[in-house]
């Protein structure tokens, strides 16, 4: 049974608060690819940028912008994933869904909100996890400033992979180039961390440093920063087994619960 899995990363430019520009131009950036892909992962906010003007920009569950992304799915018959400004219950999240060809929606809220741009004023935070089995690799997908908390990111031998989704601004770059190299090495895990680059409305500076990180914490995406890209890579769950029966990390890890 072939257990590998090819992964697209798309980093871009963003139109600010632009939806309909923003779908369109994705769509065009995927027709460029001539490569089959398992999972195609667009950044953060996808289709407004990392914007607080979250009730104008909300979209239902049932709104234009998923549509698209089912859309999209269905014609590549591959799983897409971004983030959307999504109202549900009289609330506004940093909503990241996971959408497969055949339609069906998952979905995971943004747990740490980025107080110092006041996202926590304008969004409500979640609280659950979302680990989906896809393809016999079972994957973690979180949002941006969720990457700096390890307790949220922590493997309890209970998934293969971590994605990271963001408007990470360019003068912290390092940060987040140091975190997913962190998070894959600590997790015996594949990162995949995609980002955006351009400036935005706020006048914030995009770097992108998209990446897939093996669990050893080797770089092993060709994406450059600054530069518009549409990479697809294949990964391998038996040598990410392999790797941690020779070298059994986890079974020293100290216990603990969230409370």
């Amino acid at each position: 049974m072939n257990q590998n899995l090819s992964i697209t990363i798309i980093q871009s430019d963003l139109k600010w608060q632009d939806k309909i520009a923003n779908r369109n131009y994705f769509g065009k950036l995927l027709e460029k690819t001539d490569k089959k892909s398992d999972l195609i992962i667009l950044p953060e906010m996808f289709t407004t940028g990392f914007s607080m003007n979250s009730k104008v920009l909300a979209e239902t569950m049932d709104g234009d912008s998923i549509s698209w992304m089912k859309n999209v799915a269905r014609s590549l018959d591959s799983v897409i994933i971004g983030s959307l400004i999504i109202e549900e219950n009289r609330n506004y999240y940093n909503r990241l869904l996971w959408v497969y060809p055949d339609g069906n929606v998952l979905k995971y809220d943004k747990r740490h909100l980025f107080r110092m741009a006041e996202e926590n004023k304008y969004y409500a935070a979640g609280n659950l996890k979302l680990i989906v089995e896809y393809k016999a690799w079972k994957i973690c997908p979180l949002v941006c400033y969720d990457l700096r908390f390890p307790v949220w990111c922590r493997n309890q031998e209970d998934f293969d992979m971590l994605i990271f989704i963001a408007n990470w601004p360019e003068k912290r770059n390092q940060t987040w180039k140091t975190l997913l190299l962190a998070r894959a090495i600590e997790n015996q895990v594949y990162v995949i961390g995609v980002n955006r680059i351009g400036t935005d409305a706020n006048d914030i500076d995009y770097s992108g440093d998209s990446a897939i990180i093996d669990p050893k914490g080797n770089l092993i995406s060709d994406t450059k920063p600054n530069e518009e890209s549409v990479e697809t890579v294949e990964l391998s769950l038996q040598e990410l087994n392999k790797f941690r029966e020779n070298f059994p990390v986890s079974m020293d890890k100290d216990d603990f619960r969230l409370i």
